[in-house]
């Protein structure tokens, strides 16, 4: 019989949940996504050290978004609209992402590549704190994705877990923080940050009104759906 307990390891160098050269064969088979805007956003990406997730992830939300017809999507933490790129590809002209990001230039950002998506039209970008921003907006979703500082993510779960609809997903990106959350003494590796992650993936996965699985492309993407 297989062990599945924790293999104790002590660092996270070179732990990498998908081998680079897999993951280089899963991103040609997505060429057809290839888009003038894509390449814009993902060369300022590389520019600046960006975080952003890469063209796999984004494939996979719209997967996602589209499986489950979603037409309302509210991301904690947008960036400059990778994210919600994919969601707005997903959702239609009749549905909405409503963005949260800290930065008016990130909304200035997305607001020129989304617009030369044809996307903006789908889009309501704040800008603002995202916990205020989901406070202030009312009604339930069909997804909430989560790619704020890593530290608030046990509270982005708590708020917006109440507010997905039933058949809806909660997404959290970055849930295997570059391998630290296999590491057995993790506190001496990287802080407060992977603590909460360690948290937040632990409270999601004993939460008997979710469905979840983790998909370990890029850094981790968790998926949670609400029965």
């Amino acid at each position: 019989m297989d062990d599945f307990r924790s293999t104790g390891i002590d660092d996270a160098d070179g732990l990498i949940p998908v081998n680079p050269a897999i993951e280089a064969y899963m991103r040609n088979l997505v060429i057809r996504t290839d888009h003038p805007v894509l390449f814009e956003m993902e060369e300022l990406a590389r520019q600046e050290n960006f975080p952003i997730v890469n063209r796999l992830v984004g494939v996979f939300l719209k997967t996602q978004a589209s499986m489950i017809n979603a037409k309302r999507v509210f991301e904690f933490g947008s960036g400059f609209g990778y994210s919600a790129y994919w969601f707005a590809k997903a959702i239609g002209h009749d549905g909405r992402v409503i963005c949260s990001d800290s930065d008016a230039v990130n909304r200035h950002r997305a607001k020129k590549y989304l617009s030369a998506a044809e996307l903006w039209q789908c889009v309501e970008f704040h800008v603002g704190l995202a916990q205020d921003v989901f406070e202030q907006t009312d009604g339930l979703f069909d997804i909430c994705y989560n790619d704020v500082d890593k530290s608030a993510y046990p509270e982005i779960w708590q708020i917006a877990k109440h507010r997905i609809r039933s058949g809806g997903l909660y997404i959290a990106d970055n849930v295997l923080w570059h391998g630290r959350v296999a590491v057995k003494n993790y506190q001496n590796e990287i802080d407060a940050s992977t603590a909460a992650i360690v948290e937040h993936n632990q409270m999601i996965f004993n939460d008997p009104d979710f469905d979840v699985f983790i998909n370990p492309i890029r850094d981790g993407v968790m998926v949670a759906r609400k029965k």
